[in-house]
């Protein structure tokens, strides 16, 4: 089986020492980054995946759950699940809610 990152999840990776003020955390932090890229090559965010967000914006707004703001990072990397029709791996399965029809949510 082949594992990959998407390359949305791997931009909040980037983002990650930067938001914190704590040197501990920073380097932690940094140290995911650096240990992520050594392991994985991002899977890309492409037309593909563009066109999939559609599907997965709609099925977000018929649940009745609003697919902006800080749901929508999430929603971009679930769109790049769906393009490639392979399954998501999330800690945080309730970020998916809605997704069951589209995509197969797999809770590590």
């Amino acid at each position: 089986m082949e594992v990959a990152i998407s390359a949305i999840t791997l931009a909040e990776l980037t983002a990650g020492p930067h938001a914190t003020n704590d040197p501990t955390e920073r380097s932690r932090r940094q140290d995911r980054l650096q240990r992520t890229e050594a392991v994985f090559d991002p899977l890309p965010f492409d037309a593909d995946a563009a066109r999939a967000y559609g599907r997965i914006f709609s099925a977000v707004m018929n649940a009745g759950r609003k697919p902006r703001g800080a749901r929508a990072v999430d929603l971009l990397i679930a769109a790049a699940a769906l393009a490639e029709d392979i399954p998501l791996y999330t800690r945080n399965p309730d970020d998916f809610h809605a997704l069951d029809d589209l995509i197969t949510v797999i809770t590590v």
